[in-house]
């Protein structure tokens, strides 16, 4: 047989976290054909891709090679990603293959959190103040110029990892310290080093996820309210997405969002944009060009009927998704994290039979030792549950009832039966 009679394949890089990434690559796979490349691509993943090819992704010329091999077997209709490790990789194979995709100096200038704010500086987005520093002598020069609190966060990390508000001078030494040398799953190994010395925003945290079908053409599909944790942490606790958000026709914040696009250069795909409300305006923390994480698609998709994977696989081999909204209601997720560090004993969760319940997942089991704030970070999350309801308070509700199913116990110092929210 030959080629140009095979079906095309989508590929995509890495597969990620069973709990976390398995609605993605289903999605993906419920249009297209996929072909897997991964350091060792997990059993999970198998039941989703037509072919789970090992290869290391942080090797650019062996992934280079193998989707040269790939393209003389089969037809590649498009490159894509989920995971902020890959998502440069991808843009650069799309360039490569003359497939779709996002420039790839557009997507570094997302990943380089210092690179961002100098862009969105350069075009008057309103961002936050922002000092790269190199040493724990220039972080205290840079706060004290621009006025604490501050927040001290790496160059090129995610999930809130290492990101920390700092009072005073002592507090900047310690916490560049801890910036400096912070780690995610492998990424520090994928982002340029650096630490940032950046001006406190104070206002509530959302995403806007967006898909970008042209310069300056912005759709909103979704936004993210977001929960955090007690500071000087920056710890996402929970989200809810609503249908009816009144932010989804704020005309400030559809003008500041469309300018932080076009000033970073991305023209398509799906992003991530996470803004500060402030008393002064919608200001931009960062800009992700990428599918949101902690299972924001899926609460998009409950709420709103939209698949935003769906529309990213699309853009990612030239068609144009489908963004209408079939549902109208709200959505959310609960992260359940530990109230005292050491070793799981037990965790166990009475059965919640009620149909707005769309999962609870134990990502901890017994044995595994966990960290309690102020040291939690996201591999500490015990369990998550997602429910739908008519509104934000319903899912309130109804996020409750299912917490108050979970018994926990945690050894020494002491126990708990509860989960922090």
């Amino acid at each position: 047989m030959t080629t140009h009679h095979l079906q095309p394949v989508l590929i995509v890089l890495g597969a990620g976290d069973h709990a976390y990434r398995s609605f993605l690559l289903q999605e993906f796979a419920a249009r297209h054909r996929l072909v897997l490349l991964d350091d060792q691509p997990p059993a999970w993943a198998r039941p989703y891709v037509a072919e789970a090819l090992a290869v290391d992704l942080h090797d650019h010329q062996a992934v280079a090679r193998t989707v040269t091999e790939l393209a003389l077997r089969v037809p590649i209709s498009g490159v894509t990603t989920y995971l902020e490790h890959h998502v440069e990789l991808a843009a650069q194979l799309a360039q490569e293959h003359g497939l779709p995709g996002a420039a790839p100096e557009a997507v570094a200038a997302c990943r380089d959190k210092a690179r961002t704010r100098r862009l969105l500086d350069e075009h008057a987005v309103p961002s936050a103040r922002s000092v790269l520093v190199d040493s724990a002598q220039a972080a205290q020069a840079a706060a004290e110029s621009i006025g604490y609190p501050v927040v001290i966060k790496p160059r090129g990390l995610g999930g809130s990892t290492g990101v920390r508000r700092a009072d005073d001078q002592t507090q900047v030494d310690a916490l560049y310290r801890e910036a400096a040398v912070a780690t995610l799953d492998g990424l520090e190994e994928r982002a340029v080093a650096g630490v940032m010395v950046e001006e406190y925003l104070r206002g509530p945290e959302i995403s806007v996820e967006c898909a970008v079908r042209g310069r300056g053409d912005v759709h909103f599909a979704a936004i993210t309210r977001k929960r955090l944790g007690a500071e000087p942490a920056f710890l996402e606790t929970g989200h809810l997405v609503d249908a009816a958000d009144p932010l989804l026709d704020d005309l400030e914040l559809r003008r500041v969002v469309t300018a932080a696009i076009s000033a970073v250069g991305i023209t398509s795909g799906i992003l991530h944009v996470e803004v500060r409300l402030t008393g002064s305006g919608p200001r931009i923390v960062e800009i992700n060009a990428r599918l949101g994480g902690d299972l924001i698609p899926r609460l998009v998709q409950l709420a709103t009927g939209v698949s935003l994977p769906q529309a990213q696989a699309a853009m990612a081999t030239g068609d144009r998704p489908d963004l209408e909204p079939s549902v109208r209601q709200s959505a959310a997720v609960e992260f359940c994290y530990p109230l005292v560090t050491g070793r799981i004993r037990n965790a166990q969760a009475a059965a919640v039979n009620a149909d707005w319940l769309d999962r609870l997942v134990w990502t901890r089991r017994q044995g595994d030792h966990v960290n309690a704030g102020p040291r939690s970070t996201i591999h500490d999350r015990l369990a998550h549950a997602i429910v739908c309801g008519p509104t934000p308070a319903t899912c309130q509700n109804r996020i409750d009832r299912v917490l108050q199913h979970l018994t926990l116990s945690i050894t020494a110092p002491t126990l708990t039966t509860t989960c922090t929210r």
